[in-house]
């Protein structure tokens, strides 16, 4: 199975034009022969306990106001695609706290994840703060669930 490592994500990524000073940015990567959609429907299959944390999360944040779920005609939904290519694909919403997304980008023989946070007031400062340890655990399994899919072994560069 391949490593997972933390990395920049590529500057051919169409996530980059949003970026702006202060916001949050993270980059990982394995060696991977999946495409950007099939990486990204690995990755969005949460294991149960992330999905508990959602549908916790929801319940929380509900009374607030911000986006909960997913309609069929993707209306609201927390997930909705932004942009898509043969080598990218950016999901995400924007919302009365934050604007976030996250892009699967596939780079040579690796796919890279990255998630962008824009935070809009300070309950979207509050908030990133208190899910941090939850997404930094959420990305790394499922880009380890990337790598499992994959059958290109690992690379001693990508340590």
């Amino acid at each position: 199975m391949s490593k997972t490592y933390k990395m920049t994500h590529p500057d051919a990524s169409h996530l980059w034009p949003l970026v702006r000073q202060g916001d949050f940015i993270d980059g990982y990567a394995t060696t991977s022969d999946l495409s950007p959609q099939e990486a990204l429907d690995i990755g969005l299959a949460m294991p149960k306990w992330a999905d508990a944390l959602l549908r916790l999360r929801n319940i929380i944040v509900r009374p607030l106001g911000l986006k909960t779920g997913t309609a069929a005609d993707g209306r609201d939904a927390i997930f909705p695609i932004h942009y898509t290519s043969e080598t990218e694909i950016i999901i995400g919403t924007d919302d009365t706290h934050l604007n976030f997304r996250i892009s699967v980008m596939r780079q040579n023989d690796h796919i890279h994840m990255a998630t962008w946070v824009h935070r809009n007031n300070w309950i979207g400062r509050v908030y990133l703060i208190l899910v941090m340890p939850f997404h930094i655990a959420i990305v790394r399994n499922a880009m380890r669930q990337i790598a499992k899919a994959s059958t290109i072994a690992s690379h001693p560069q990508a340590q």
